[in-house]
């Protein structure tokens, strides 16, 4: 290995067992460049390997180990990453023959993820994911547990003895932070019925990673959300104020970003946000129109949601940076009637970035609120006019007469204002 070999330099590889997927192999090369992009890593070379079956040793066959071992030598790669998952032994037989670190697609994100998380849930969550990736894999490392005892890999007798002592160290330290997870968790579900308890809608924001969601909540309400141009730059939910152009206002709230294949233990750690989107009224799935791979990406953020339980939810579908330079005239139109067509929702086009679209986008918001709501007739009395605002607030007022014995709305509000008003329903 040459001296100018760093760990900032990496092969990318996509194993698959036949070539009919080869488009989607660089699309999944391309998309795992973007995450070692994330973390600082440049892709010097990206290998796409087709095999009839997959070997256990390596994969791949050791001839073809050795071609991407002479690409990585080649190009001073100290890193070799794969585009699939790779089992412990097979990571460990790369980098006894590679000689170098070897990573697979589940281990970038989970780098990616310990970066970006800054509560103390979400540290939690890449604590306990990374300990569960980690526990199989004890052989391979031990530094990866940052231990501070003796002990040399790979050996027998007291080696041993050290490995089953890391391994009940990890699993102590896997009970620890699932019963802290629970206290967090048990003081965001107090927060959440604190929320669901004020007659306000909820939505939740939806979408590939790096699709705009924390820019187009930053558009729409003003909220200080990061933006950065990197995947899953947004782990924790954030809920803000929305308001919409009938005076009424929502709570939104920004999600972490999907992504395919994205590891079932990682959507498992992140349930808190991923819950927002179980729990909310509506959501607003945000594509990227610039993204030569829009279609695949909707079709993955709408499996997501499909397993999360959310996915007959009332949905807004909101194409954004349509100011890139890339976006052609009708590409939008072409895009929103595909998805119109697979999917009954509508279809708004904008650009979190200029602003374009962004009171169509509210418009749209407001409409599917009020879509979802049951339309009743109210007579209230004078001195609980409070609810007539409420009303405006949370809801659609179609009409309001002031007459001599009270105030009469036809309007279709929420199920919680609609609890609060139900005393009052109009039956004549």
């Amino acid at each position: 290995m040459s001296e100018a070999t760093t760990d900032d330099r990496a092969i990318l590889v996509s194993v698959r067992q036949n070539r009919a997927g080869v488009n989607h192999q660089e699309e999944g090369l391309e998309e795992l460049a973007g995450l070692l992009a994330t973390l600082g890593v440049e892709p010097v070379e990206r290998l796409t390997v087709s095999v009839r079956e997959y070997r256990p040793r390596y994969l791949v066959g050791s001839g073809k180990a050795d071609e991407i071992i002479r690409a990585a030598e080649d190009h001073d790669a100290g890193m070799i990453v794969f585009d699939n998952e790779l089992s412990p032994s097979q990571q460990r037989n790369w980098e006894q023959r590679a000689e170098r670190s070897t990573l697979d697609r589940q281990e970038v994100i989970l780098e990616i993820f310990g970066r970006h998380a800054s509560t103390r849930e979400a540290r939690l969550q890449v604590d306990l994911a990374r300990m569960q990736y980690q526990l199989p894999r004890l052989t391979r490392a031990w530094t990866h547990l940052s231990r501070q005892r003796g002990g040399q890999r790979g050996t027998r007798g007291e080696g041993e003895t050290q490995l089953e002592a890391d391994r009940r160290t990890v699993l102590a330290r896997i009970d620890s932070i699932r019963r802290k997870l629970s206290e967090v968790e048990q003081q965001r579900e107090a927060r959440r019925k604190q929320r669901t308890g004020v007659p306000v809608p909820t939505g939740a924001i939806v979408g590939y990673t790096n699709a705009g969601k924390s820019s187009l909540l930053n558009r729409i309400s003003g909220a200080g959300v990061l933006v950065e141009d990197q995947l899953f730059a947004t782990l924790d939910p954030t809920t803000r104020k929305v308001e919409l152009p009938n005076a009424a206002h929502v709570l939104v709230t920004d999600t972490v970003g999907f992504i395919r294949n994205l590891p079932h233990q990682l959507i498992d750690a992140f349930h808190s946000t991923l819950e927002e989107t179980v729990t909310a009224d509506f959501l607003v799935n945000v594509l990227d129109g610039s993204s030569p791979h829009v279609m695949e990406h909707h079709q993955t953020t709408m499996s997501v949601l499909s397993d999360l339980g959310a996915g007959e939810k009332p949905i807004l579908t909101v194409v954004n940076k349509i100011d890139s330079p890339v976006v052609r005239p009708g590409d939008i139109d072409v895009l929103c009637s595909r998805i119109q067509a697979t999917l009954d929702t509508t279809c708004v086009a904008c650009s979190a970035r200029t602003g374009e679209g962004i009171e169509e986008l509210r418009e749209a918001m407001r409409d599917l609120v009020a879509g979802g709501f049951e339309r009743a007739s109210y007579h209230l009395p004078y001195d609980r006019y409070d609810l007539a605002a409420l009303a405006h607030r949370t809801g659609r007022v179609v009409a309001e007469d002031h007459r001599n014995d009270g105030i009469y709305l036809d309007a279709s509000v929420p199920p919680r204002t609609r609890n609060l008003l139900a005393p009052y329903l109009d039956t004549d």
